[in-house]
């Protein structure tokens, strides 16, 4: 039996009608699903034919890098750790690495730390003529820790020489204060810079000021502009628009909203980049003294000319120091800046380090 219903139009509706609707839900149904299957399959067509791509990228790459050559060393890969880590019995039974002849071979070439510079300061009771020297006269304070103190230096002169290129051109890049295309001028320079590595740009120093740190030095400032200056653009380029609407409505000057509408947003992380720039250009001072800039770099290149691995081993044990020590500083620093972060001390922050891995891992 079918029932009718007619609506204030006039037009009638059948039960019929509604029992033929939902027949058809199921077909719906199953048509979705068959959807959702072919979807799925193209997917998985699609991360096959991906690995399978990188696969074959991967067989290219190594053969061209020489990895497939049959007579690549490969094989004397395991004898040759032992020309990097020594190994002594210990009496005459249990093997164990010499630490000895890394720590030997440190002092000997005041890696780390140069005696003849700090025994001007270290000494008991202080000789306050020394103390002069050593702050005046010998400018000791990067000087006493060796060739490190090297590296550490054309780091850091680097940063300073280009930071405030950096901060023009990234603030003139900004096409918040540089309309476009004339802020392109900017970004286009940076891009120039970016594109040639600190150790190139030692290179083309070398002719102007030798073979030395302070052709490095330069090299590594003028890195530093290409790649903080874009940090500081992208930085101003998430910066809020209320504080400068605000200060425009006061009848400020262009500069005065640049300095006290923009750059009062990201002062600190202006300075947060910054000091990650500088734990970059620490490890690129490496990096150009393998050319002969000086430094740690320059001593690990003399040691692998000579074959010597234990001392090359030894080189890049202080390198190690080194590096660790420039980030726990520049950590520690950022932190400072991190208004909800919890201050930690220096010691710390190092003695720390074990118990925050731990409670990370458990996390």
């Amino acid at each position: 039996m079918t029932t009718d219903t007619t609506d204030s139009d006039g037009t009638s509706e059948s039960g019929a009608v509604g029992v033929g609707d939902g027949a058809d839900v199921p077909d719906r149904i199953a048509e979705q699903f068959e959807n959702i299957k072919r979807t799925r399959r193209r997917r998985a067509f699609g991360w096959l034919g991906l690995a399978a791509f990188l696969a074959f990228a991967t067989l290219q790459a190594f053969a061209a890098t020489e990895l497939l050559n049959p007579d690549a060393r490969l094989e004397t890969f395991v004898e040759s750790l032992t020309g990097f880590f020594p190994i002594t019995d210990y009496f005459g039974v249990i093997p164990f690495l010499d630490i000895g002849q890394y720590t030997s071979f440190i002092r000997q070439e005041n890696l780390l730390y140069d005696p003849d510079i700090g025994g001007l300061l270290f000494q008991f009771p202080p000789n306050p003529t020394d103390i002069y020297a050593f702050f005046f006269q010998e400018l000791g304070i990067f000087q006493i820790f060796g060739e490190a103190g090297i590296t550490l230096a054309m780091g850091f002169v680097g940063t300073i020489l280009g930071f405030p290129f950096a901060l023009i051109f990234g603030t003139l890049g900004s096409e918040r204060v540089t309309p476009f295309p004339f802020n392109f001028l900017f970004r286009g320079t940076m891009s120039f810079i970016r594109a040639i590595p600190a150790i190139i740009w030692t290179l083309i120093f070398i002719p102007f000021l030798g073979l030395g740190p302070a052709s490095a030095a330069i090299a590594i400032a003028f890195d530093t502009i290409g790649n903080l200056g874009r940090l500081f653009v992208d930085e101003l380029e998430e910066i809020e628009d209320g504080p400068i609407e605000a200060m425009r409505t006061t009848g400020a000057s262009k500069p005065q909203i640049v300095f006290f509408g923009m750059l009062s947003q990201v002062r600190t992380g202006f300075i947060a980049w910054t000091l990650y720039i500088f734990e970059i250009n620490v490890r690129a001072a490496v990096t150009v003294g393998v050319i002969g800039a000086g430094g740690l770099g320059y001593v690990l290149t003399s040691q692998q000319n000579l074959l010597r691995f234990t001392e090359m081993m030894a080189t890049l044990l202080a390198i190690f120091l080194l590096i660790i020590s420039v980030e726990l500083f520049s950590q520690r620093l950022r932190s400072r800046l991190r208004s909800d972060d919890v201050e930690m001390s220096l010691w710390e922050l190092i003695t720390g380090f074990p118990r925050r891995m731990v409670n990370s891992a458990m996390k």
